[in-house]
């Protein structure tokens, strides 16, 4: 039987993404798990991979092309399957068309009680101008309704504009005098050319679909969850050597962000409520640790997901995290290596920042901002000055799932391992 390809969701709550490249052609055989196409979602280049093997029957899509999460992309043919398995496999998958004229603003027929299928989006931005979401058609597979039906609805029933008085002033053409002669030698050489605007010269530079959704997810996040920090300092000479004797006999380099990354899964393993996300109803509370890494690339910031971060020991934690970051900057993440996760880390340590809030990445419910560590003075525990190597983290928190106490005896939890290393071997 044919297979439809489907645009993967990403990221929670997205309605489309950008099909930025086809990395096979039609009449190409494929395998399970072979990459068929590069998509672009806010938070990183990923790939499409194919989830039975066979020949690929037609391709849907045209690289730049922004389609909606759960259109057909292409469709695989199983081996035997002829051009008129495509058209019965798309006449079960295929979505609705889009509605022309005013046809967004006529209300579906449904039957009572049938399930409506909408986006969040959707349903939000309905709710917030009193519209029965069961009323609006959609346009996504299935009928499924999203961002743009809803806002096709609310366009078709803003009154039309009326005419004002400054419009009407702005209409009718206005006669200037002329201007009055001026003595040469009090007149000015006129320019042959508009006069730059105040602020000397500058340049556009084009957002990105990644870029684009990065700022808007991130304004959402900023408005929509609540926020709330906490900063703490620890001591790392502990840890520093600690590192140093791992390093002499680790097969690869462990990082000091490789053992932040391992001393955050303890710290949440010892205050498990933290380990949760905001689910609408409820809060979901996980038993296994995913930590998102922030990473710098050139189109944006990418958070692959090392998972399994309590099990894993510092040599494959250090491995897997390199492999990671540079399959990033390469943009050659998969699917499966951003999605999840239910807590970040940010390091802007190596920028000699000494420290920041960083903003949550929804659905998550913590990120973890990471200064330099650096000499500072300290008081020892018998009251004498020292000089020790210390960090600044703070930590922002979903305040809904992570109340100030609780990030209180999180932050206390990682203070206790980053400076008393041991703890991580148990």
């Amino acid at each position: 039987m044919a297979t439809v390809v489907l645009m993967p969701a990403v990221v929670a709550d997205a309605e489309d993404a950008v099909l930025t490249a086809w990395l096979v052609a039609e009449g190409d055989q494929v395998t399970k798990g072979q990459e068929l196409a590069e998509i672009e979602t806010d938070k990183a280049n990923v790939e499409v991979e194919a989830e039975t093997a066979g020949s690929v029957g037609r391709l849907l899509g045209s690289p730049g092309e922004r389609i909606a999460v759960g259109a057909p992309i292409a469709v695989l043919l199983a081996a035997g399957e002829d051009a008129s398995a495509i058209a019965e496999a798309l006449g079960e998958e295929a979505p609705s068309a889009p509605p022309s004229g005013n046809d967004s603003a006529q209300p579906p027929v449904r039957r009572p009680g049938e399930r409506v299928f909408a986006s969040p989006l959707a349903r939000r931005i309905a709710a917030e101008h009193g519209l029965d979401i069961a009323q609006i058609s959609g346009r996504g597979p299935r009928g499924r309704v999203v961002r743009a039906d809803v806002e096709a609805v609310i366009a078709a029933q803003a009154p039309a504009p009326t005419p004002t008085t400054d419009a009407i002033t702005a209409a009718t053409p206005v006669v200037q005098p002329a201007p009055a002669a001026v003595a040469p030698h009090h007149a000015e050489a006129a320019p042959s050319e508009a006069a730059p605007e105040a602020g000397g010269a500058y340049e556009d530079i084009p957002l990105t679909g990644m870029r684009r959704a990065i700022a808007r997810r991130l304004t959402e996040s900023k408005t929509t969850v609540p926020h709330w920090y906490v900063t703490v300092d620890a001591r790392l000479d502990a840890l520093l050597a600690y590192r140093k004797q791992l390093n002499q006999i680790s097969p690869v380099k462990i990082s000091v962000n490789d053992l932040l990354i391992k001393a955050i899964a303890a710290a949440l393993q010892a205050v498990p409520a933290a380990n949760a996300v905001w689910n609408g109803e409820s809060i979901r509370r996980y038993s296994t640790v995913d930590i998102s890494v922030a990473v710098s690339t050139p189109v944006g910031l990418v958070t692959p997901v090392v998972r399994g971060v309590e099990k894993l020991g510092m040599s494959a934690l250090a491995t897997t995290t390199k492999e990671l970051i540079e399959r990033a900057r390469d943009g050659k993440l998969k699917q499966k290596e951003i999605e999840g996760g239910s807590f970040s880390i940010s390091n802007l340590g190596m920028y000699g920042v000494r420290d920041f809030c960083a903003i949550i990445n929804p659905p998550q419910s913590a990120i973890l901002a990471v200064g330099a560590a650096e000499q500072r003075p300290v008081v020892t525990d018998d009251g004498a000055l020292d000089v020790a190597t210390v960090m600044t983290m703070t930590l922002s928190s979903d305040h809904r799932v992570i109340d100030g106490s609780l990030a209180a005896e999180f932050m206390q939890a990682l203070k206790t391992r980053l400076e008393n290393p041991v703890l991580l071997a148990l």
